[in-house]
């Protein structure tokens, strides 16, 4: 009987020196499956596995760095143990010795679903972009008018020049309304001079300008103002635009309808591929282009003072590009 009962106990020690030995082999490792993003670590040659704001530190992570799909922001699920007693440079995250890793894709409902396995789809990046064009009425005019005397005085050009331009002012501020905004946008006074071959340069006279430009809403004034500062002296028109200043509502439509082709394009090439657009990776915006439209280039007054100066108003065209990147499966 005795004999029994010492073997019984001899077989239950080595049973718990078996798993206490397996226990300190391990080193302190639990397994562990963790669903998340890859994401690169400050560790040399690192990569950790973000789940919902914790970090696991992957220490075999060149056994699968060769996969296509293992990169940056990828979704991943991971089987393997974490590692309490291992310690690494900066100990960013918990030490995780993987042992088996594959991607993962958004499912339809929103959670997620393995690709990989049986499943021969794979993650493929497209580049495509999208343009628009947007009509607008522009509700802005800008113009610039100029008085120019020459004579062979500086002074004498100076003194008509300013007789001159104070009458076009006080002409083009009446024309205009009290909510234009009247500026002076140039002064010169510059010699005229000929020149002639192997001899210094003569000077015949001399030049003063005087620029103003007048920023107005009212279209239906453009006309007035030109006919106005014409019959006051002005005798250069130095440009008329239209513009569209509050022009937010069409820059925004501009870049929806951008962003709608760019999307309705990765969409064929998913389903060109048999698959479909997983998710967006990233979007860029290559600008909006709002040129004003020009209405005169640079025109003498005096041969239009005697009728009245017809503007017509156009549209204006809001252009604008979207570019972006694109995941899909395909097929």
């Amino acid at each position: 009987m005795m004999s029994r009962l010492f073997t019984i106990f001899g077989a239950l020690v080595l049973v718990t020196l078996f798993t206490t030995g397996q226990g300190l082999a391990e080193g302190g490792a639990t397994q562990n499956t963790v669903r998340g993003r890859l994401q690169k670590t400050v560790e040399p040659g690192g990569w950790l596995i973000v789940v919902d704001g914790q970090k696991y530190l992957l220490l075999n992570a060149q056994r699968f760095q060769k996969e296509s799909w293992f990169k940056e922001a990828a979704e991943v699920e991971a089987t393997g143990d974490t590692k309490s007693d291992v310690m690494t440079t900066y100990m960013e995250g918990t030490p995780f010795e993987v042992r088996s890793l594959r991607p993962l894709a958004q499912g339809p409902a929103g959670g997620t679903q393995a690709v990989g396995g049986g499943d021969t789809r794979r993650l493929t990046r497209v580049t495509v972009s999208g343009d628009s064009i947007v009509q607008a009425q522009p509700d802005t005019a800008i113009v610039t008018v100029s008085v120019v005397t020459q004579s062979k005085r500086a002074i004498d050009a100076q003194q008509e020049n300013a007789a001159k331009s104070e009458a076009v002012v006080r002409a083009l501020k009446a024309a205009a309304g009290a909510g234009a905004e009247v500026k002076t946008s140039g002064y010169s006074l510059q010699p005229q001079r000929v020149y002639r071959e192997n001899q210094p340069p003569t000077i015949t006279g001399y030049e003063a300008r005087n620029s103003v430009t007048v920023t107005l809403s009212d279209l239906t004034k453009v006309g007035s103002v030109i006919d106005a500062t014409a019959q006051a002296g002005a005798n250069d028109i130095a440009g008329i635009s239209l513009t569209l200043r509050r022009d937010r509502p069409a820059r925004d439509e501009a870049l929806a309808q951008a962003t709608q082709e760019a999307m309705g394009k990765a969409r064929v090439i998913a389903q060109a591929l048999g698959g479909r657009v997983v998710r967006i990776v990233e979007v860029h915006e290559e600008g909006t282009i709002r040129p004003p439209v020009p209405v005169y280039d640079r025109m003498e007054t005096s041969r239009m003072a005697a009728a009245q100066t017809p503007i017509e108003v156009g549209s204006l065209e809001i252009t604008s590009r979207v570019q972006l990147i694109a995941e899909v499966d395909g097929g």
